[in-house]
């Protein structure tokens, strides 16, 4: 397990409670799970995304990421619809773990109420948080 400062945490990325991320930067909005989820399931062997033209609200469960060690749930981190989809994670999944932001990102949405990326916590704070829950 990586410890808390060799986190890759991008700048440009907000992040949930839940580890999940959102791109701001990128057009539509990509997201996935953070560097630190994928260091705690350790090595992803599937992942189950959305299918693309679907709408979801802020927390509403998008997918699955199972790994060796256990499957988990993947939350929405703002409302939106999903725009594409990450395919290459159907025969690659271990993408997640080797580069969570540029390759291993699950899904394009197009935000519904931009207000709610507020709500997000940036690199800093998602920093703080994980410190307190180690």
């Amino acid at each position: 397990m990586k410890e808390i400062s060799e986190l890759n945490l991008p700048k440009n990325i907000l992040y949930t409670k839940d580890h999940e991320w959102i791109d701001t930067t990128s057009d539509p909005m990509r997201v996935g799970i953070s560097d630190y989820a994928q260091d705690q399931l350790g090595e992803i062997v599937f992942v189950e995304l959305p299918e693309a033209g679907t709408s979801r609200n802020r927390g509403d469960q998008f997918g699955t990421v199972e790994s060796v060690k256990a499957v988990s749930e993947t939350f929405m981190p703002v409302g939106g619809e999903v725009i594409n989809i990450n395919t290459d994670l159907s025969d690659r999944p271990e993408l997640m773990n080797e580069s969570p932001y540029e390759k291993g990102w699950m899904m394009e949405i197009r935000v519904t109420d931009p207000e709610e990326l507020k709500t997000l916590m940036d690199r800093d704070a998602y920093r703080k948080f994980l410190e307190g829950i180690r």
